[in-house]
């Protein structure tokens, strides 16, 4: 793929466009004979092409050849940067091996906290990239990547840096959150209040003050923290004024959304469990619901999240891949797309304003992703589709598409134009 420093600028203007329902707004409709103007990498022009203000002489004219045009997908639950892989504890459960088996013989999140800390940064990031790529080459423009296999100051740092250096050499806007809050290391095996102290008080704050966290997660459930942690987590963000976001609901009904959204949390995330009061909160503070069908499919799992009840309630829903090495090692935002419609019911609709406007909302950065509009950056995808419902409806097919992110134009690795 051309790099993000040699790629062309996409600045001029681009016709010859369709704008996919909801490209420039949750409720806008489809628009035939589009146009979009991009000047110095911001969009300053999406509508009518008829209606295009006429632009100065020599200015770049871009064909679109009938496009389907999407905001830039957002992928807003992922953790890339890790070390290792656990595909020998796959095929021990597959084999009929138990969670204890597995963690006798050094399987579980142990074996990936064990294999991040030996990497180095540039193994960490050379691991990292070709998986941060495939997710770039179906149209990615903003992605979240969280630490949490380090549980330690020295590797949830590594970790965090070589997210932050994704970032700037793949051209991509990265969010990072810190999910020092993850696990239980070793080390502190029967002392979980003094590895959350060790969290709040030593971790988190030299990390935001290094300016490598934009927001603070926690796995609050039963093999993760309690509630009285998780909240002792989130008052260390809070004063450090740093977002916050929750692993909620996945196992078991622990209260940890309405914990979540009496913060402000940004999102609430996988949520099968979520009950009628974590909704109502959710409802009330914006919270977006976050699901991620590739663990609940991994896992096998057979509760499905509350999708009708967070439909009536008007809660944003988002969907996510939830790259990780245990229970979600998917590298395609497209298939999850799939898998939210067939595995929880949602509509074309909902299930592309989850890649979009939700999945911006749910990493803070509704005013510059998400949607085609008028002063926000270009970033903005070109598919070689008829209708919208394509990009849901594939399975396995990498539609052949252009991509503008950053304002310049990207042409994905090994695809056929």
């Amino acid at each position: 793929m051309t790099s993000i420093q040699a790629a062309p600028s996409a600045d001029g203007v681009w016709t010859n466009l369709r704008l996919a329902p909801g490209a420039s707004a949750s409720d806008a409709p489809a628009l035939d004979d589009a146009a979009i103007v991009v000047d110095q990498g911001q969009i300053t022009y999406v509508g009518e092409r008829r209606a295009m203000p006429p632009s100065p002489a020599g200015t770049p004219q871009h064909d679109g050849r009938d496009a389907l045009v999407t905001p830039g997908l957002v992928d807003c639950h992922t953790h890339l940067v890790y070390g290792g892989q656990r595909a020998s504890e796959f095929a021990m459960r597959l084999a009929g091996a138990g969670y204890e088996d597995i963690a006798k013989a050094g399987g579980g999140i142990v074996s990936s906290v064990r294999a991040t800390r030996a990497a180095s940064e540039d193994e960490l990031y050379a691991l990292a990239r070709p998986r941060l790529q495939a997710l770039l080459d179906e149209g990615v423009c903003a992605v979240e990547i969280k630490s949490g296999y380090g549980l330690a100051l020295e590797y949830e740092r590594k970790q965090l840096r070589v997210a932050r250096r994704l970032g700037r050499e793949l051209g991509v806007d990265v969010r990072t959150t810190f999910l020092g809050a993850h696990a239980l290391p070793p080390e502190y095996a029967g002392r979980s209040g003094d590895y959350i102290a060790l969290v709040c008080q030593q971790m988190l704050p030299a990390l935001a003050a290094e300016r490598l966290v934009d927001a603070v997660d926690v796995f609050c459930e039963r093999i993760g923290f309690s509630l009285t942690e998780t909240e002792a987590v989130f008052k260390a963000a809070q004063g450090l004024n740093l977002p916050v976001k929750l692993h909620a609901e996945q196992l078991s009904e622990m209260g940890g959304s309405k914990l979540a959204a009496s913060y402000g949390a940004l999102s609430c995330d996988h949520v099968e469990h979520l009950s009628a009061e974590g909704i109502a909160a959710m409802k009330a503070s914006g919270t977006v619901a976050v699901l991620l069908p590739g663990a609940f499919y991994f896992l096998r799992d057979t509760q499905l999240p509350p999708i009708q009840a967070l439909r009536d309630a008007g809660v944003p829903m988002a969907v996510a891949t939830d790259h990780n090495p245990g229970t979600s090692p998917a590298l395609s935002l497209l298939l999850m797309l799939n898998m939210a419609s067939t595995l929880f019911r949602l509509t074309v609709p909902e299930a592309l304003a989850g890649v979009t406007h939700h999945a911006a909302r749910a990493l803070g950065l509704q005013k510059t992703h998400g949607a085609l509009a008028v002063g926000r950056p270009a970033n903005f995808v070109l598919w070689a589709l008829r209708d919208a419902a394509e990009l849901v409806y594939w399975l396995g097919q990498r539609p052949a598409c252009s991509i503008v992110r950053q304002g310049r134009l990207i042409t994905p690795s090994g695809a056929s134009q």
